[in-house]
């Protein structure tokens, strides 16, 4: 597999949730193949990170404010070079990248996104669980508790549980109280399946299954305030695979679609 040749711009590469083979295909070439790399050293795999090119500059956001880091890759891309911003997950997902957009933007810099794995979906693969089960839900609501960063009153958590569906809250570990509260507040039953996904995919990751009425004191006792994902509702029922789950029409024999046709349920 050959490296990119990249033109003189600012990629923003999402590095997947942790595992260095969950990044893109296209986003490891990118990285392989920038000038500079500016990572969220907390957050990505150094693994993935030692793939970067000789010769590139490698640098950690974390200790940057905003302006500096958009004036290095300014820099960089006004210098002929390339540049990959690397977030972790999917930089769409709480990547604070509008703010890196508009003063890119302003400075006359092109960039262009590259997506990733997301750790809601990562944590999904982790506990084997199917978000959108037929007849209990075909709806996944992404969002967060509401913490230094205020939610719009519209978003307000209590009102989004109403809807009963599979909930998947990122951000908000340790406003687990907060969030087992809304939730009944919503008229969830006390004993809908929580699961909670620590650092889904790093070697250290940690799984712990609940409920909507045990969560904040589980989440205690397992002593994890941060980096975890909640996702909550009826699918994710870990008794659902023993059980056989209501069945999709997609592959009932009985269904006809644009690529097979059905048969007769007496035929």
């Amino acid at each position: 597999m050959t490296d990119l040749l990249l033109e003189p711009k600012v990629y923003i590469v999402g590095a997947g949730p942790g595992d260095p083979e969950l990044i893109t295909v296209k986003g490891s070439r990118i990285l392989r193949s920038a000038d500079l790399v500016l990572y969220a050293d907390s957050l990505v795999s150094e693994a993935l990170i030692h793939s970067a090119k000789d010769g590139a500059e490698v640098l950690q956001s974390s200790g940057m404010d905003l302006e500096r880091q958009v004036e290095l890759m300014v820099q960089a891309v006004q210098a002929g070079k390339s540049v990959a911003r690397v977030h972790t997950g999917d930089p769409s997902m709480y990547g604070a990248i509008l703010e890196q957009m508009s003063l890119l933007k302003l400075c006359g810099v092109s960039y262009e996104i590259v997506p990733g794995v997301s750790s809601v979906f990562a944590s999904a693969a982790a506990l084997g669980a199917e978000l959108t089960v037929p007849e209990l839900t075909q709806t996944v609501i992404l969002t967060r508790a509401e913490g230094r960063t205020p939610v719009p009153e519209r978003e307000q958590l209590r009102r989004l549980a109403e809807h009963h569906c599979t909930v998947a809250l990122f951000l908000s570990a340790s406003l687990a109280g907060h969030v087992a509260g809304e939730f009944l507040a919503a008229g969830w039953s006390p004993d809908t399946p929580v699961a909670v996904v620590k650092r889904a995919t790093w070697p250290d990751q940690q799984i712990l299954r609940t409920t909507v009425e045990r969560l904040e004191g589980d989440l205690q006792e397992a002593g994890i305030t941060m980096h975890a994902m909640i996702l909550a509702g009826r699918a994710l029922d870990p008794q659902l695979v023993d059980h056989g789950a209501p069945r999709s029409k997609l592959y009932d024999k009985t269904f006809t679609h644009g690529f097979r046709e059905g048969t007769s349920q007496h035929g």
